[in-house]
């Protein structure tokens, strides 16, 4: 009987989505407009059960590209609406529209003229008359068997917060590697699975010096772009060796004059390389191989695209080689 009723929730959830999806419209592409216009940040609100479904939905649209954050309608009442702007575009949820608390809130973002979108079943409420679109998530019948708790319109409410996300992303043109830069605490594994170009340090970043340069030069470099190495590239930016803390350790053991020595002395000419198509895991197979910390980063000429540290594989704090 149990796996019946389980099924029968389910179907009705179902139908519910069914029905709201039937029923978007021009509201909902002006809804995706005015977020992605907005000039700062999408504000989130909602109450019980509507608030819940509205941190996730805040949650997601900050892992996908739109800033955004949840404002509970109570704290707001008592200081929190000074984090409002004027730019920021309101998304308010509540299912009858008629939430005491929720509409208080409205009344008061008004007056700061922030653009509202509702998010209600209920077309004619106090909700939908404060916004400037309205998004339907009216639907047939609660999965609940009293018809009392919130289930079918959570799951519709979150499903269309779903798709404006989903949408928008399409529209900022967000990519997976914008993806993982919100995640940089993610597994181990995700992070190996990005090309070398999306994790290279590029530009004023990469410590270098032209072949030629004193060691003491070469020193000042290092020390300032504090990656433990610097890298010896040629006038064509071609990568001729690179020079490590312990390169400059071993040689001060032998009284080197770093006014006058030139770095190509000192560097380890045709260093390990890799290139920017290759994964990261690639980088760091290589890296456990050689025992080395640092990869300098090169195309098909052996131009120097970049350089990659340890750190920037495993992240700060995993310091380690795998076993």
């Amino acid at each position: 009987m149990s796996i019946d009723e389980a099924k029968e929730v389910l179907r009705i959830e179902e139908e519910g989505l069914a029905s709201v999806r039937e029923r978007i419209g021009e509201e909902f592409l002006q809804a995706v407009d005015l977020i992605y216009d907005c000039p700062s940040r999408l504000i989130i609100t909602g109450i019980g059960k509507s608030g819940i479904v509205g941190q996730k939905i805040s949650a997601t649209m900050n892992s996908c590209g739109t800033a955004s954050f949840f404002l509970h309608p109570v704290e707001a009442m008592h200081g929190d609406l000074g984090m409002v702007q004027s730019s920021d575009v309101v998304l308010a949820i509540s299912y009858s529209g008629e939430t005491a608390e929720l509409n208080t809130l409205l009344a008061s973002l008004k007056r700061r003229c922030a653009k509202i979108i509702a998010m209600t079943g209920n077309h004619q409420s106090t909700l939908a008359e404060f916004a400037d679109v309205v998004l339907d998530i009216s639907i047939p019948k609660e999965a609940c068997s009293l018809g009392l708790a919130p289930t079918t319109s959570t799951t519709a409410t979150l499903a269309l917060g779903d798709a404006l996300a989903v949408v928008l992303v399409n529209r900022n043109q967000f990519q997976a590697a914008d993806f993982r830069q919100n995640h940089p605490a993610g597994s181990l594994g995700e992070r190996l699975k990005v090309q070398v170009s999306e994790v290279m340090l590029t530009g004023e970043k990469v410590p270098q010096v032209r072949n030629g340069t004193s060691l003491h030069d070469a020193v000042k470099e290092l020390n300032d772009k504090n990656l433990g190495a610097v890298l010896v590239v040629s006038e064509q930016k071609q990568v001729d060796g690179i020079v490590t803390d312990g390169d400059i350790r071993r040689f001060v053991t032998d009284l080197v004059d770093f006014v006058v020595t030139p770095v190509r002395e000192v560097m380890t000419e045709n260093p390990v390389t890799i290139s920017k198509e290759k994964q990261a895991v690639d980088a760091l197979s290589i890296m456990q191989r050689h025992e080395i910390t640092i990869l300098p980063v090169v195309d098909s000429s052996n131009s120097m695209c970049g350089i990659l540290h340890l750190h920037d594989l495993l992240g700060k704090g995993e310091f380690r080689f795998l076993l």
